[in-house]
């Protein structure tokens, strides 16, 4: 009987042990596994998926600069970008002079509240969770406004809105200045390879109509190439509206600093938007950093920035020509 009952408690302690030697396993097992498990980052493809939630008069609560910030950041009936968004606490936004381009971008006219971007056809983008808003400016005809050429036509239509018409120049891809002075003036391209000139083709035209055609024939044979090419390097803590996250390639791709805002240190925190491939509407977007406030932290930023569907280099942070004056 003695022997019975030491067999079986013999067994027992065998079996824990054997349990507890697999269940210690599995678990270093799991924490080897989230440790070595990167997080992926999204890089430039045609039309990515993450998962981040768009807001809804979002109340946020965080920390920044050791500041606790709480505050409805998002305003579902605000109509423009600066009626839409509201600035965290501790933070204004930066004042910039009358009919200056900070100043269109916050008086532009955003479509309603989760309104979904929309590619050129007219179809929905797979992805919706990485914009927190979509700009109403619409897109030329074909799959031709992409990230850099919504850009240009917002710097186009700018220019042209405040009578600066010499400004609007654009280079494209091979190196040639298409101005839009000479296109006003009936002058078209002419192409050959990789050869263009200009060749009197119509009637001088200075309607915003004819300024839509010249900046879709920018948009065939420019990019984020040309578009890196004409702009320069900036400091982070120097970042104005306009200026741009880009990497020329083929494919590369670029967004735009849409707006800026300052706290008492001097500490600047700015929004974002992009156009995308295949072409889509311009949207504001998100912070993967904290899925209800879209505002990036300049205090956040260590050596990389990154967005919903692209990382960049601080090197990156760019200002197109006319923006350096």
């Amino acid at each position: 009987m003695k022997k019975w009952v030491c067999g079986c408690m013999t067994c027992a302690l065998i079996s824990l042990l054997v349990f507890q030697t697999k269940y210690f396993n599995k678990q270093k097992a799991m924490i080897l596994e989230t440790e070595q498990s990167s997080h992926e980052i999204l890089t430039h493809s045609a039309d990515p998926t993450v998962n981040t939630p768009v807001s809804d008069n979002v109340e946020r609560t965080m920390s920044v600069n050791s500041t606790t910030i709480k505050k409805t950041l998002i305003h579902s009936a605000g109509t423009t970008l600066e009626e839409r968004f509201a600035t965290p606490d501790g933070y204004v936004r930066v004042e910039k002079p009358l009919g200056s381009f900070q100043g269109y971008l916050r008086k532009y006219v955003l479509k309603p509240d989760k309104s979904p971007v929309l590619l050129h056809d007219g179809s929905e983008k797979r992805n919706q969770k990485a914009h927190a808003a979509v700009f109403s400016m619409p897109l030329v005809n074909g799959d031709l406004q992409q990230c850099a050429d919504s850009v240009i036509r917002m710097y186009g239509e700018y220019l042209w809105s405040v009578g600066a018409f010499k400004d609007i120049s654009f280079q494209l891809t091979n190196g040639f200045l298409m101005d839009y002075s000479s296109w006003r003036e009936g002058k078209r391209l002419s192409v050959e390879g990789n050869k263009v000139w200009w060749k009197k083709q119509a009637s001088y035209d200075e309607s915003k109509e004819n300024l839509i055609k010249y900046l879709r024939q920018v948009m065939i044979y420019a990019g984020t190439i040309s578009l890196e090419r004409e702009s320069s390097s900036v400091d982070l803590k120097q970042l104005l509206s306009g200026d741009l996250l880009i990497r020329g390639g083929s494919p590369g791709h670029c967004v735009m600093v849409i707006d800026v805002a300052e706290d008492a240190a001097g500490n600047k925190c700015f929004l974002l938007a992009q156009g995308y491939m295949p072409a889509q509407d311009f949207h504001v977007l998100n912070n993967p950093l904290h899925e209800d406030d879209p505002w990036y932290y300049v205090t956040e930023i260590k050596d990389s920035i990154v967005t919903p569907e692209y990382t960049f280099a601080i090197g990156d942070l760019k200002r197109w020509k006319v923006f350096m004056e």
